[in-house]
């Protein structure tokens, strides 16, 4: 499908473009030394062992870094370098590490737990994960324990296939009866209203697919003045679930930043759609889902393909609402890893806090890319 080209284009474009950029503005070492220099080469404490891996990792110096660990004859470098990179095809595929922190938790005179935050730059944001490491003093050296997570085993089983899909016959040259253009599906905007953040304005809402046939959507807004004059137009880039099914909704949330509520006027949304090849499959299940409040607001669950294929990389769109029904906020988590055939992954959406004590119901949607396309 063209949607899939059109992501493997991009992810293999942004993919160069961070390596480039890593290549000629490299950022210093990034340890949580209160901005310490890098301590590559010496290993004569914990933290600075945890350091120097973090700098390997983040070099893609996968020798190096598995050479130093304690327990390497657990595992092999390829599942080292998996484990980090992602087993499948994933986002985890096309990131970098841009920094990393270095925490000390416990320590003795032999041993030591170190917490090391990683912060990747993916093509859609940045991904945080944290490992929690054990070091040990191996003469006048010490060595981190790597926390090894090893992609689950599919067992081999038949899933049987049933589910919806939609194919688009394009006409050929010589065929009059496409002469005519295929209008394009029918959309609806069912709630937008504008909210003022410390950094701008954000436009909140819902847009539903009333057609019979599944559409490719956007939706771009324009903040006028007083006088009606344009401020500023804005896209929905990833705040949005671009393929929807017939009467599907998603949510979109387009951000104006450094622009002040009082100033605007009115708001102009334009919808967009097109007619998609798509299907109902994969099919992805929610379990678990629980809201939780503040502190640490957030929405937590588990997503489980369904299908017997590999997705390659899930979007999580949380649409939240207040008693009157209306969108509070919108929030988002990319999954770094591939969703295997009946394998849960965790999801964790961040609430914010001065919006948590407001939202009273949630909405969930999962969009998904595969190496077939996108739905």
């Amino acid at each position: 499908m063209s949607n899939g080209r059109q992501l493997a284009a991009l992810l293999a474009a942004a993919t160069a473009a961070l390596v480039v950029i890593g290549t000629v503005w490299p950022a210093p070492s990034a340890a949580a030394y209160a901005g310490a220099k890098s301590l590559l080469g010496s290993s004569s404490t914990a933290e600075a062992a945890v350091g120097n891996l973090g700098d390997e990792i983040r070099a893609q110096a996968w020798g190096k870094a598995y050479a130093g660990l304690a327990n390497k004859a657990q595992f092999t470098q390829p599942e080292f370098v998996h484990d980090l990179t992602g087993y499948y095809p994933s986002l985890l595929t096309y990131t970098t590490l841009d920094k990393f922190e270095v925490r000390p938790l416990h320590a003795s005179a032999d041993e030591a737990e170190i917490e090391l935050k990683l912060h990747w730059a993916t093509v859609v944001g940045s991904s945080v994960s944290i490992r929690d490491l054990h070091v040990i003093r191996n003469g006048d050296r010490w060595e981190p324990e790597w926390p090894i997570v090893k992609e689950p085993i599919v067992p081999p089983q038949v899933l049987p296939v049933n589910y919806l899909r939609w194919d688009v016959i394009y006409s050929g040259a010589g065929d009059d009866w496409g002469a005519q253009n295929v209008e394009a599906p029918h959309v609806r905007i069912v709630d937008m209203h504008p909210v003022e953040r410390a950094d701008g304005v954000v436009i909140l809402g819902e847009l539903l697919n009333e057609d019979v046939v599944p559409a490719y959507v956007s939706v771009a807004a324009t903040l006028l003045s007083k006088n009606q004059s344009p401020i500023a137009t804005e896209g929905s880039f990833d705040k949005i679930s671009h393929l929807l099914l017939p009467k599907q909704v998603t949510p979109f949330l387009i951000k104006f930043p450094n622009v002040s509520l009082s100033s605007v006027g009115s708001v102009r949304m334009t919808p967009m759609s097109a007619l998609i090849a798509a299907s109902a499959d994969p099919v992805i299940e929610i379990e678990n889902e629980q809201l939780h409040p503040a502190p640490g607001a957030s929405l937590t669950g588990q997503l489980i393909n369904q299908s017997g294929q590999i997705v390659n990389v899930a979007h999580v769109l949380g649409t939240f609402y207040n008693q009157a029904g209306l969108v509070v906020w919108v929030a988002d988590e990319y999954i770094d890893t591939a969703l295997l055939p009946q394998n849960p992954v965790p999801f964790e959406i961040h609430i914010p806090e001065d919006l948590a004590k407001n939202v009273s119901s949630q909405r969930t949607v999962i969009a998904t890319y595969s190496s077939g396309g996108s739905q």
